[in-house]
């Protein structure tokens, strides 16, 4: 990464606009998946707005970061979280439309912005602070909403794409696997910036 992004990442002017454009996604993301989750078990509730939890997560992130500090546990479940929903939907629209011949102007405005989800939370790793057993918590967090979803059932309902559930279910395991292995890759480099923001 060059030393100009790092400047621009850090900035506390882009981190409150960023946290601003993810407050507001993640809000627009709870109220996506306010049909489902009137129809979801309270068990389950915490584990259905997988999207949203994940900017959720980078919420509290820059959070942190605008007051110059750092929470590990956040930074490790957004950094797998963000990564994986944002593959995980771009996948599923570019699905939809394979199945159906058609996706709406949304499909295409969720692409960006979850595509935009899986980015971020990798560029941001140089200033994260995680430990290894950060991202046992991140990783059993992560494994245990597929089995919430694949198992038990209560996975995002999205178009015609429950015809696909099995293989879509064992998409998203490898796809936690990978998100896994990317946050331990990113967060273990022996590369570590200071956060000092900036602006």
């Amino acid at each position: 990464m060059f030393p100009w992004l790092y400047s621009i990442l850090k900035s506390k002017a882009f981190l409150w606009t960023l946290l601003i454009i993810n407050l507001l996604g993640t809000v627009y993301g709870y109220i996506w998946y306010i049909p489902q989750m009137r129809n979801t078990p309270g068990q389950f509730l915490l584990f259905v707005p997988d999207s949203p939890t994940a900017s959720l997560f980078f919420c509290f992130v820059l959070a942190a970061f605008l007051m110059n500090r750092n929470w590990p546990i956040f930074e490790v479940l957004a950094i797998i979280t963000l990564f994986k929903y944002g593959v995980w939907a771009v996948v599923m629209n570019l699905l939809t439309l394979w199945v159906s011949g058609d996706l709406p102007w949304e499909g295409y405005m969720l692409m960006a912005s979850h595509g935009a989800m899986a980015i971020q939370g990798l560029l941001y790793s140089p200033f994260y602070r995680v430990k290894l057993w950060h991202i046992v918590v991140g990783a059993v967090w992560t494994v245990h909403n597929d089995i919430i979803d694949y198992v038990y059932m209560q996975f995002p309902v999205y178009s015609r794409l429950f015809l696909y559930i099995q293989h879509i279910g064992y998409f998203t395991f490898w796809l936690s696997i990978l998100s896994i292995g990317l946050a331990y890759y990113f967060t273990q480099r022996t590369t570590r910036l200071s956060l000092g923001t900036n602006g």
